[in-house]
């Protein structure tokens, strides 16, 4: 439960998690409060807008149709990965739900079935509208199944919920199926996965970007030749430029914890010896490649191993 985020607040919350937003029309003062109460906020809810083209569609959204007038989100997600923001306050997205499922999104807990339609949703939760035909063919590409990831992490960071608080409208309101369809790389739309790369993303700062790996950590200076492993042995034989770039690739984590374990291996084989050993330059080079590029953990280290064999 929680006090809505500002116009300025939810932008900012964001653009700090990486997310392509732009500002449509006069969303900051876009809404249905006149309505009712917005607020207090427990979660967010994910739709498809069952309509095709990025203008057309949040066009839809911030206007709204005779039946139902807008903002019928508060953003939209466009298949280019853009995220507009057509209203900030209550808006007619959510509808009536279920309470059994607000109270697991409040309490954070598994959810229950939704089989009831008695609790007025629109007061309790963000919501964005992915552009989508929700036919079950149209395909969501990868980088807007993304950007709808990073809006639900990034409001779920701005109030310190958990992943628990992103529920699908197919979840909340009997009836509903979206989101539906087929996700680019993953298979149909699932709530669970969906969930899941929230909570990824929670686990790391809102800079986060898949694929990277953490800052290596300082080295602790070798000071005696026994307390060293066989690396660190080989290298200590070596010179300091040669030690110092080991105990860089030793100190790395993340995705290069990998690398310095096959460094460790290769470089115990030929400890002790100085049959065909890497130059400093080598070792250098290797040692800046990891820090530029620790996504080529593997390759860096199959290069590694040749030079190693050589």
């Amino acid at each position: 439960m929680a006090t809505p985020l500002s116009a300025s607040a939810l932008l900012a919350a964001l653009k700090a998690e990486g997310c392509k937003v732009v500002e449509y029309r006069s969303w900051r003062t876009h809404n249905r409060n006149h309505k009712g109460s917005w607020g207090p906020v427990n979660g967010v809810v994910i739709h498809h807008t069952v309509s095709s083209g990025e203008d057309s569609s949040v066009a839809l959204c911030y206007n709204g149709h005779a039946d139902l007038p807008g903002p019928l989100c508060h953003t939209v997600g466009g298949k280019s990965g853009k995220l507009y923001m057509v209203g900030n306050g209550r808006a007619n997205h959510a509808g009536s739900g279920d309470d059994d499922v607000l109270q697991a999104v409040i309490n954070e807990t598994s959810l229950p079935a939704d089989n009831e339609a008695n609790t007025d949703g629109n007061r309790h939760f963000y919501g964005i509208e992915i552009v989508n035909l929700g036919n079950g063919k149209d395909q969501y590409p990868a980088v807007q199944y993304d950007a709808a990831v990073r809006w639900a992490a990034a409001i779920c960071r701005a109030h310190g919920w958990n992943e628990r608080s992103v529920i699908g409208h197919k979840e909340w309101q009997p009836g509903k199926i979206d989101p539906h369809g087929p996700v680019e790389g993953r298979g149909s739309f699932d709530m669970n996965v969906f969930r899941r790369d929230v909570a990824e993303r929670l686990k790391h700062a809102a800079s986060w970007n898949p694929g990277t790996a953490p800052a290596p950590s300082t080295p602790k200076p070798a000071t005696k030749e026994d307390d060293m492993q066989p690396v660190d042995v080989w290298a200590y034989k070596g010179t300091k430029e040669k030690a110092d770039a080991y105990a860089f690739l030793r100190g790395t984590n993340g995705a290069v914890r990998d690398l310095a374990k096959k460094v460790d291996a290769l470089a115990a084989k030929v400890a002790g010896t100085e049959q065909r050993p890497l130059t400093d330059e080598q070792i250098a080079n290797i040692a800046a490649a990891v820090a530029a590029h620790p996504a080529l953990a593997q390759a860096i280290a199959d290069t590694l191993a040749t030079r190693l064999k050589d």
